[in-house]
Parts: structure tokens; sequence; C-alpha cells
């Protein structure tokens, strides 16, 4: 179940037909209170989100939503709020899209979002980087055995920098890591913030890191240990 909380009616109706003519069954509420109710409640497999709302904001849904929930989140923010869209990622939101926006890219979204949550386990071995232990099969990660709270895309992240420890990958190759699509999916800026709140749940310090090292105008690379 998809659910929706956008205070834009006319809008509203049309993500919703959007996203039903996937298959998918999607509840809409119009305020952040019955959100943040329903979020918690229901057990959605994904939260679409205005930031705008009455009653609770989309940013203090999420917050509350993060205490507890890993729940995939994609935020829809104004075109012109730049700050809106950090501020989602940081709170842990897994994307936005800025209105207006179409119908197409939004249903794309939907399906990566969903199918990067539910995964099914594979077979491929268990992960050991530093002291970090990922767990493929159960989408977790470990750090001397206290499981990480990560989101199911700075999970993928970890995930794709582990899979190529020491080897530098651009921005690009991690949105499509993110969306398992072309290039022309999400924003750079998303893949900024997911790593900014990674290295922030491992204690990375990003001036001397001993996991994620930043390289300047290209991406991003896993240290290798004892380098």
């Amino acid at each position: 179940m998809v659910l929706l909380v956008e205070d834009d009616l006319d809008l509203a109706e049309a993500i919703k037909m959007g996203i039903e003519d996937e298959g998918l069954r999607v509840e809409h509420v119009s305020d952040g209170t019955t959100g943040l109710a329903r979020a918690t409640t229901g057990q959605p497999d994904l939260v679409i989100l205005d930031v705008r709302l009455p009653g609770l904001s989309g940013f203090d849904v999420c917050r509350e939503l993060r205490r507890n929930s890993n729940v995939p989140v994609l935020f829809l923010t104004a075109r012109s709020s730049e700050t809106d869209k950090v501020v989602g990622l940081e709170l842990g939101g897994d994307d936005y899209l800025t209105k207006p926006f179409g119908m197409r890219e939004l249903r794309a979204r939907v399906r990566a979002m969903l199918r990067r949550a539910h995964t099914q386990p594979g077979e491929e071995k268990r992960i050991r980087v530093h002291d970090l232990l990922i767990l493929p099969e159960r989408q977790s990660v470990y750090r001397n055995q206290e499981r990480l709270a990560l989101t199911a895309s700075e999970y993928q992240v970890l995930l794709t920098l582990a899979q190529r420890p020491g080897m530098i990958l651009t921005r690009e190759m991690l949105m499509e890591a993110l969306w398992q699509t072309d290039r022309n999916t999400g924003s750079p800026l998303t893949v900024n913030v997911h790593v900014r709140n990674l290295r922030s749940k491992l204690g990375d310090d990003p001036e001397n890191p001993r996991y994620i090292v930043s390289v300047r105008g290209v991406g991003y690379k896993l240290r290798e240990e004892g380098r």
C-alpha cells in the first residue's frame, strides 16, 4: 500500500490515479497529523509526503516516522525550494520530486523505491569491511554487533561502495545503483545527502574519513582497510 499525504485534492487525485494504474493500492490523507497516524498504524510500503501540510508539516511527519520506521519516503517539494530538498533528505527521506512533475517520472520513482525496499534475498555472501558487516540477504549492516538504522537508500549506497572498496564511484554511478535505471533519474543532491547521513550514522569525520572518502568533482569511494 502507498500512503499519499497531500492537501491539494486535485493533485492528490491525479497522483492516486497514476499510481493505481501500476496496480498499487493508494490511501490518501490530506493533513500531517492523520498522515503520521496512518503511516504508523497502517504499515505502508511507501509514503509520498508533501512538505507543506496543515497540522504537522511533512518534515515533522518524517522526523517522527524515523524514530521507529525505515519505510521509504518520497517528498514532494516546491520547485524553487532547495532548502526543502536538503532538509527532507537529511531527516531521512529517500528522495524528492519537485512540483510540477510528470506522472511518468513519479511512477518510475515509486517503482524503483518499492523494488529497492523489497529486494528478495539472494545468494550474495556477507561483506566485511573495516568493522562493518553487511548482510545482503537481510539488507542489514552491523558494526560491533550493533545493527545500524539505515534507510533503504542509505543501505544501497553503502552496499554499492562496499562491493568495490577503493574504487571511485561517480555520483551518476551511485544514482544508477539507487534507481536501477538510466542516469536521468534522480539527482546528485540526493546522493550527496545520503552519503552525509551515512557518515553521521557511521560516526565518520569527512575531514579525516575512516570509511567514505570524497573525491572532489568526481564522487566517493570506500576506503580500503589499512589505507
